[in-house]
């Protein structure tokens, strides 16, 4: 089993209308353009919620400043890691180097967005996930594009430049499938959405996101329903047969 967990951050369901790389995800595999993260809708408590499976409140990162656990509850790249499985994540902002422990990665890459411009390492992310995961030698990596959420900020979520970022990120989604085929099953999602120029807020318009799951075990064409961030950690570790902490929150989705 071979794994691609693709996050493009600040991705709304809505902007993703008429991009054949969407439209070849929902085709080939199983989707919710109506799935939900957590409060507070901000980058980092989300993904430490994707990673950990559990709510803001238990896991305590309440903004985007990592704090360590009070209570460590074992994260994803952890539960693999301890299956004997071999783990890569590919990112271009920093703050996300916490989403693993010490020794959990296999191998890692950082491109700073902030410094270089998240098209510039955006691009340079896909092209480096192309180049690494080719060979099928990484069971489980993590992609993280951070330009749509950037885009959003800047000049707000559904703009032109938002629409843009996203529709890069889709473009580089579609070149992964392309090239690796059916070698690895691929997961597309957002850890939140956006509206004007910012997020964080317990509205529909930050709190829905996509989930896109491609290739085996799921079926095609299937529209799922009642998909949450914390029930990506869960179906990950599902796939590979792992043990999950008896904390996790989250459930498989099939």
């Amino acid at each position: 089993m071979k794994v691609l967990l693709i996050l493009s951050d600040g991705m709304r369901p809505d902007g993703l209308e008429g991009h054949p790389a969407v439209a070849r995800l929902m085709r080939e595999g199983s989707y919710s353009l109506r799935a939900r993260t957590v409060m507070p809708s901000v980058t980092l408590p989300c993904h430490m919620s994707l990673f950990h499976s559990v709510d803001p409140g238990r896991h305590g990162i309440l903004t985007n400043t990592y704090v360590p656990q009070v209570r460590p509850v074992e994260g994803l790249f952890e539960c693999l890691h301890a299956n004997g499985n071999t783990t890569a994540m590919f990112y271009d902002w920093e703050e996300l180097r916490d989403l693993a422990r010490p020794g959990a990665l296999t191998q890692s890459e950082l491109l700073s967005g902030q410094a270089y411009g998240y098209e510039h390492t955006g691009a340079r992310l896909c092209e480096a996930a192309k180049r690494r995961l080719r060979g099928g030698e990484i069971d489980f990596a993590f992609l993280y594009f951070g330009w749509p959420d950037a885009a959003g900020h800047a000049c707000g979520w559904l703009s032109g430049e938002y629409f843009r970022a996203v529709r890069s990120v889709c473009d580089w989604v579609g070149e992964l499938v392309d090239i690796l085929g059916d070698t690895y099953t691929i997961l597309l999602t957002a850890d939140h959405g956006g509206h004007d120029r910012c997020h964080g807020f317990d509205c529909p318009e930050d709190m829905t996101i996509p989930a896109f799951f491609r290739g085996k075990p799921f079926e095609a064409g299937r529209e799922l329903s009642d998909v949450s961030i914390k029930d990506i950690a869960p179906t990950v570790a599902a796939l590979f047969g792992a043990a999950v902490p008896a904390e996790w929150e989250g459930k498989t989705v099939r």
